[in-house]
């Protein structure tokens, strides 16, 4: 009898590995998986990796203009704070509108209609003069900013292969991270100088621009709409992106079949959190992405108050942590995609041509999980030590080290896991973004409610340690995967059929 490949990732010296073959009744010749060539995927991904930066940083470069608002519109801090509460929370229901939309019809209408949102709820914030135009207006951005990285990753699922796709995560997630920091630094530097106002004239132009290119250059990749990409296009899914295919590629095209009309739909994401090995994934994600926003959330405060610092120099401490995460999630993507090739090679004897990567008895979470250990390892302990230098007041060298070990982990776990939630949802990957959105919205409130009276009880280091323990908490988890990766994959794949 052979062995399960899932075992055979250990042993080192496996001398008959199982293989897997397709279908020998299968075509010689197959349609590629994409029509796009390695330079248009970059393309593709950069642009919108780019869109998905102002997720992140249409929430961040708002902290620098809340005092000046506040003294502008004539309300308390405490009051203009429901302005980030209602953001947050519309930042975690959206992404399971946009992305179930997104899946259903279409990358390209779904981009103008996320833009359209959020240019028009930033002009509006910049004229407006009152605070419930203020409450209502940072609703609608965040409608409109907060699908753009559950998109991106429907982007990436349709023009990449497993054996890339970790290093596309990461260029979303270097983009995404790097705004975090860049956000407070740009938001207080034209606070100060221009004016909370210019702030979101600033974001018009940026997100201005951005679409205009996209408008006129992004393909649509929506492989229910234009298969692998050589689908012939016309209205809103047209773009002079069609004139830098090759001539193969135009010949080859087939008029498509315009989709049904499709109303949003959130319960879509149901069968995602149902689904069991999608929820442990979601998981792992969402305790992290708590942690991480304690941390950023109690940054820019601390300084202030410990380290005496000015709102300008608050809003620059943050670019170490920005910086690593940019870096951890950059490195981890070409990591992710190593070693898929590896567990590849070793189960196929060399011959991955002939490898069916599609099959159940893959070990996809077991291979994206590999380094997961140490990540948590010493993100809790970055977190701990975080907590512990508040506490005593130790020099800002010392805390931004933390920040800069929790950033760089954060970062990469944030790879691992968005990438493997992909695999696992390839043809639905926006709709699962959008379920893993509102849990980790959801949990990231939570955690940052109780943060400030767990600090007043316990004191910082005690706070950031129940923080830490969130990370240990996702061992069992991770070894679950591991252990029963395979049995869930063939379980959920027997539900389905």
């Amino acid at each position: 009898m052979e062995s399960n490949p899932v075992e055979k990732i250990d042993q080192e010296d496996s001398s008959t590995p199982e293989k897997h073959t397709k279908d020998p009744e299968a075509p010689i010749s197959t349609p590629p998986f994409t029509v796009f060539t390695r330079g248009q995927k970059i393309w593709i991904n950069f642009s919108a990796s780019w869109a998905a930066m102002f997720s992140t940083m249409s929430s961040y470069i708002y902290y620098p203009a809340i005092v000046p608002l506040a003294r502008d519109l004539g309300v308390t801090v405490l009051l203009l704070n429901l302005t980030m509460t209602s953001y947050l929370v519309m930042a975690a229901v959206a992404p399971a509108f946009m992305g179930d939309l997104a899946d259903q019809t279409g990358r390209r209408p779904i981009y103008i209609l996320m833009f359209t949102l959020l240019i028009g709820a930033n002009v509006g914030i910049a004229l407006q003069n009152s605070f419930p135009a203020l409450l209502v207006l940072r609703m609608v951005q965040a409608t409109g900013a907060s699908g753009l990285n559950a998109v991106a990753y429907g982007v990436i699922s349709d023009v990449t292969e497993a054996k890339e796709r970790g290093g596309f995560v990461g260029i979303v997630l270097l983009f995404t991270d790097f705004a975090v920091s860049l956000g407070p630094v740009i938001g207080g530097s034209i606070s100060q100088e221009l004016g909370w106002r210019w702030i979101f004239w600033f974001l018009v132009i940026l997100t201005g621009s951005h679409f205009l290119t996209m408008f006129l250059f992004f393909p649509e990749t929506q492989r229910n709409i234009v298969g692998n990409g050589g689908g012939k296009v016309s209205g809103v899914y047209w773009s002079l992106f069609t004139l830098f295919q090759s001539t193969e590629v135009k010949k080859a095209q087939v008029p498509i079949t315009k989709p049904a009309r499709h109303y949003p739909n959130p319960f879509s994401t149901l069968p995602i959190l149902g689904n069991k090995e999608s929820l442990m994934v979601i998981a792992l994600y969402a305790l992290t992405y708590a942690v991480k926003m304690t941390l950023q959330t109690s940054l820019g405060a601390q300084c202030v108050e410990i380290y005496q610092l000015s709102y300008l120099n608050a809003g620059l401490i943050y670019l170490p942590s920005g910086v690593a995460g940019a870096l951890g999630a950059s490195s981890t993507g070409q990591y992710l995609n190593r070693t898929y090739r590896r567990t590849v090679s070793k189960l196929s004897e060399g011959r991955e041509e002939e490898f069916n990567i599609d099959s159940d008895e893959f070990p996809i979470l077991k291979t994206r999980l590999k380094g997961m250990d140490f990540l948590l390892c010493i993100s809790a302990l970055g977190t701990v030590g975080y907590g512990l230098i508040l506490m005593t007041k130790t020099h800002i060298a010392a805390m931004i080290i933390m920040q800069v070990i929790t950033g760089f982990t954060t970062a990469s776990i944030f790879a691992i896991t968005g990438t493997l939630l992909t695999d696992l949802n390839i043809h639905r990957s926006a709709t699962a973004q959008g379920a893993c959105s509102i849990v980790r919205g959801l949990g990231a409130a939570g955690a940052i409610a109780v943060m400030q009276p767990i600090a007043d009880a316990i004191g910082l280091g005690g706070c950031f340690a129940i923080y830490a323990a969130l990370m240990l908490m996702q061992f069992p988890l991770v070894w679950l995967l591991r252990r029963q990766g395979v049995q869930l994959r063939k379980a959920r794949t027997s539900r389905e059929a």
